[in-house]
């Protein structure tokens, strides 16, 4: 299957107020939005039956690319 990242562990804050600019940091929620698009697309095709060699890969990636999500979200609020 591969490798899965282990998503409850405690990342240091990122250092978007020093690292990135402002003007790159206001389109943090616009990339934020492509890609929850993305994601429901790939989950759409993934229940219509499309790929089913790669079924379970692509839910997988579906479903760490929904936890990435969460966890930029989170990231972005806290500031």
């Amino acid at each position: 299957m591969g490798l899965h990242p282990p998503f409850n562990v405690d990342y240091p804050p990122m250092a978007t107020n020093s690292n990135m600019p402002d003007q790159k940091l206001g389109q943090v929620p616009a990339l934020m939005k492509a890609l929850q698009e993305d994601r429901r697309w790939l989950l759409r095709h993934l229940d219509e039956g499309h790929w089913s060699a790669f079924r379970l890969d692509l839910a997988a990636l579906e479903r760490e690319l929904g936890q990435l999500l969460e966890f930029c979200e989170t990231q972005v609020e806290s500031g």
